[in-house]
């Protein structure tokens, strides 16, 4: 990965911490996501967690233990009635073909973290049990269950959505199979929804901007369609900016801004007026056409060339008539 482009993906990762870290787009992620738009989580209902977890792990440096440290996307603690659930998002640019192994030790990880609190606890006790002791658990200590939800904003999702879908079972036979724990991973393909309507915040404004994206006509269409767009929040609007690839919207947005408000309709329409986004949709929209033509004809390598050279992909689309 280049310089520019490693430089990119974490400001868009900056973006969008920033957006869903805000505590109400987080409950609205989690009742959107799994109650179908139930209202059962506030914003109250939530606590913030140190995103660092850690897992015991068997390298020794001086004679002590190391841990391996990992750091989460975004955590929160949650509260139903008297109890909490951890729920943790992992935003995905890219698939992730190890995701289900990648989500169990996240999850894992969150589990010994509780765990080594209590152990903690358990042994500063007076009259703990041998049994106590040596588990740094008692028989009734419970841990809050944790679950991972895997955000992902590229095109379509083709990799395994659960560990066995990565395990090698060839000439294993069926009745042991039943007995190798499974781990499924649970994934939003933010690009692939149709129905926006079970989330209550702007996260319905960002994931329908985000869907339609690469298509000008769709996209010009849902801003004039939902007023919501007139009136969108900065950080709202950053995040579903910077999916459609222009970076002009994010520098005109002082013209359309106000108090923290800023309206996307108009912002949009100005630059499909102005040219610059439908050039840039059009423009990638020629290019993909030209590497398919190129791949169908097995001018391999034209087509990487193609991508090197910008004055020989201009001759290759004169040549194709794109």
């Amino acid at each position: 990965m280049t310089p520019a482009k490693e430089e990119q993906n974490m400001e868009k990762d900056l973006i969008k911490k920033r957006c869903l870290s805000d505590n109400q787009r987080y409950a609205d992620l989690i009742n959107g996501t799994f109650f179908k738009g139930k209202q059962l989580v506030s914003p109250e209902n939530l606590t913030d967690m140190d995103s660092q977890t850690g897992m015991r792990g068997n390298i020794q440096l001086f004679g002590r233990k190391i841990y391996r440290q990992k750091y989460r996307d975004l955590i929160r603690k949650v509260a139903f009635g008297v109890n909490f659930a951890v729920i943790g998002i992992e935003n995905q640019e890219e698939v992730h073909y190890l995701m289900p192994l990648r989500n169990m030790i996240y999850d894992a990880a969150e589990y010994e973290r509780q765990w080594d609190f209590i152990r903690k606890k358990i042994r500063r006790e007076k009259g703990i049990s041998k049994k106590e002791f040596l588990s740094g658990f008692k028989k009734n200590s419970k841990l809050y269950p944790c679950i991972t939800l895997v955000l992902f904003f590229g095109e379509k999702w083709d990799g395994k959505r659960d560990l066995h879908g990565v395990l090698n079972f060839t000439d294993i036979p069926e009745e042991l199979k039943k007995f190798i724990n499974n781990y499924p991973i649970h994934l939003l393909e933010v690009r692939q929804l149709e129905n926006t309507d079970f989330f209550r915040t702007d996260l319905k404004q960002i994931f329908d901007f985000i869907r339609c994206s690469k298509n000008k006509i769709e996209l010009k269409k849902l801003v004039e369609s939902d007023s919501a767009f007139q009136n969108m929040e900065e950080d709202a609007y950053d995040m579903a900016a910077m999916y459609t690839n222009a970076e002009e919207l994010i520098s005109i947005k002082k013209y359309y801004g106000k108090d923290g408000k800023v309206n996307m309709c108009e912002a949009i329409t100005a630059l499909v007026e102005d040219g610059k986004i439908e050039g840039k949709i059009e423009g990638q929209e020629r290019i993909n056409k030209l590497n398919q033509k190129l791949s169908e004809d097995g001018r391999m390598d034209d087509l990487l060339r193609s991508i090197q050279e910008p004055e020989f992909q201009e001759r290759l689309l004169r040549e194709y008539e794109l």
